[in-house]
């Protein structure tokens, strides 16, 4: 069952994603080498509860922390740890939130200081391709047009595309129908309608597209452990363009402050 939204419902999405977005730029201020992702889970949590939210993911069906840190090979649902960044090192930080009722999801890969030219290029094709499947999100196209753009993009530059984990729709759950895969065929899938709030999110994999998941239960990696990244938007779908629930804008104004330092 897809639950279609009101106007009035997707505002209040709007704000929880918008929580989300101000979440990231709060990790933004704090990552680099020697931080651990455990610290950044502490400060995610603590900014998301004293403005007035729940995370989202904390004790979701056993998850044990308020953020996913998912580093270098690791692709998604990453525990964050006390074992501290380092240089080189990229991170995908997932984050979700529960604010008046509705949930808000998104995910950012930071680069810590310096990496190899080939893993920043990955990382920026990863998110172009976010915005290539956003751009197909509008009513009357299908679930199968989101798919195509990521894949066609990606693999296009070399890349693969992770097939068993998957983008979702999103409201007062978590998780909702339907799901929305990174991969598919141009015209096929489930018919987008106005009012449909989704979260399309790549996985994109330097290397192969195969994936396993660690002894911890959650981590999920590369099978050749090569590097993976992973960009996430909440959007509404709308005539003629997505509404982009969620936002980046937090993270890159502290991103490009500290460029210029």
């Amino acid at each position: 069952m897809i639950y279609l939204k009101t106007d009035e419902e997707i505002e209040l999405m709007r704000e929880s994603n918008l929580l989300v977005a101000r979440a990231h730029g709060e990790v933004a201020k704090a990552i680099k080498p020697g931080v651990s992702t455990l610290e950044l889970d502490r400060i995610a949590e603590t900014f998301i509860r004293d403005n007035g939210g729940t995370p989202a993911f904390l004790n979701y069906q056993g998850f044990p922390n308020t953020l996913c840190t998912s580093v270098n090979e690791h692709v998604v649902h990453g525990i964050p740890n006390a074992k501290p960044l380092q240089e080189g090192d990229v991170v995908s930080v997932d984050c979700g939130v529960l604010l008046n009722g509705f949930y808000g999801d998104s995910a950012y890969t930071f680069e810590i200081g310096e990496v190899d030219p080939e893993i920043h290029n990955l990382l920026q094709a990863t998110k172009e391709s976010l915005y290539k499947g956003i751009e197909q999100a509008v009513e009357n196209n299908r679930l199968g047009d989101i798919g195509h753009a990521v894949q066609s993009y990606t693999e296009n530059l070399g890349y693969s595309v992770v097939r068993e984990m998957v983008g979702h729709g999103i409201g007062k759950n978590l998780h909702e129908s339907p799901e929305v895969p990174n991969y598919g065929r141009r015209g096929n899938g489930v018919k987008l309608k106005s009012g449909m709030v989704i979260a399309i999110e790549p996985m994109i994999n330097l290397g192969r597209r195969q994936i396993l998941q660690e002894k911890d239960g959650w981590t999920i990696r590369t099978a050749d452990k090569k590097v993976s990244a992973h960009f996430e938007h909440t959007i509404a779908v709308r005539k003629g363009k997505a509404d982009i629930l969620s936002s980046f804008k937090f993270v890159e104004e502290v991103l490009t402050l500290q460029s210029e330092k």
